[in-house]
């Protein structure tokens, strides 16, 4: 796996997990709770810590801290704790099975995911998925989708982008008039095209790939997107071209939309900040204060309050204005 070196969590020292188990149970015992104390400790600790002071935590009083933390916490400020508790290698597992599971399909959260993530970070969410929910995840997939939607998330499930070795550019311009030919060219949509190209090409080659189709059709790709496609399938290869270009830029775009407008998608909110603080919160920050005039920071501010504000400026890590 790469080392990510970009995040606003890092590990905290000097660390005592006793100590921090300690702190957590004193804050939660007796009559209402310390949510002061909580926040701090989870939000600069690193998840690896975390997990070592869950376990402290039921080594030295024999109770489960998740458990703890859901009784004694309510809210959008519970789920957040919850979520920063949750081992790092299944989180995106757990996203997944929650997106699919009882009435209804969550496709933004598939879209985000699968868009997203490199093809090693896939393939140990399936290996998890697997193992932890004894589950094959692509079949559940296929049981909640259809059609060329479907069809992309199985493409990218297969975790089979080419590897960044060296752009060819006849491969390039191919690629390029194929999309052209596809889309704007046509009467209808060739969507199979898109999905091949757009879910199989390695990111260096579909980089050069955008810039030729923009020379060829005067459009971006995205616009053709946008005008040859809708719903769950634009979403979809939106994103993968928006991750494509890069990921930082595109979960800065997910995170104001989550805020932007009335009402707050907090869930969003939470699994981007959460699953993205080790990783490449400080590129999302810089981006985000390039394309949007404004700091995460101050809309976080601006959007949320009471101590689930407090936690999430901890871990959003600074203002950038």
């Amino acid at each position: 796996m790469a080392k990510y070196t970009r995040g606003t969590v890092t590990a905290f020292t000097p660390f005592d997990a006793r100590a921090d188990a300690e702190a957590l149970r004193k804050a939660m015992k007796g009559m209402g709770t310390d949510e002061e104390t909580v926040l701090t400790v989870l939000t600069t600790r690193n998840n690896a810590q975390r997990q070592e002071i869950a376990s402290a935590f039921k080594t030295l009083f024999g109770r489960d801290l998740v458990d703890d933390l859901k009784s004694e916490l309510t809210g959008k400020f519970e789920t957040l704790m919850v979520s920063l508790m949750r081992p790092a290698y299944i989180f995106d597992a757990h996203a997944l099975k929650h997106a699919i599971k009882g009435a209804g399909t969550n496709e933004k959260v598939l879209t985000e995911i699968l868009a997203s993530r490199t093809s090693a970070e896939v393939q140990n969410i399936k290996q998890v998925y697997q193992q932890e929910y004894e589950a094959d995840l692509e079949d559940k997939i296929t049981g909640e989708t259809s059609g060329h939607f479907q069809r992309l998330l199985v493409v990218l499930l297969q975790a089979n982008r080419d590897p960044d070795v060296g752009v060819d550019e006849a491969l390039v311009e191919q690629d390029a008039q194929v999309l052209f030919r596809a889309g704007e060219l046509k009467w209808g949509t060739d969507e199979e095209k898109f999905i091949t190209i757009l879910g199989t090409r390695s990111v260096s080659h579909l980089r050069r790939v955008f810039d030729k189709y923009m020379t060829i059709s005067g459009f971006q790709i995205e616009e053709t997107i946008d005008r040859e496609t809708s719903g769950d399938l634009e979403k979809l290869l939106l994103a993968v071209v928006k991750c494509i270009r890069s990921v930082p830029a595109y979960f800065a775009e997910t995170l104001y939309y989550s805020m932007k407008g009335a009402g707050t998608d907090d869930d969003t909110l939470i699994r981007v900040l959460v699953s993205r603080s080790e990783i490449d919160l400080l590129d999302i920050r810089r981006e985000f204060r390039k394309n949007f005039a404004k700091s995460l920071y101050q809309m976080i501010q601006k959007d949320t309050s009471g101590d689930y504000r407090k936690a999430l400026l901890l871990l959003c890590g600074g203002d950038d204005d």
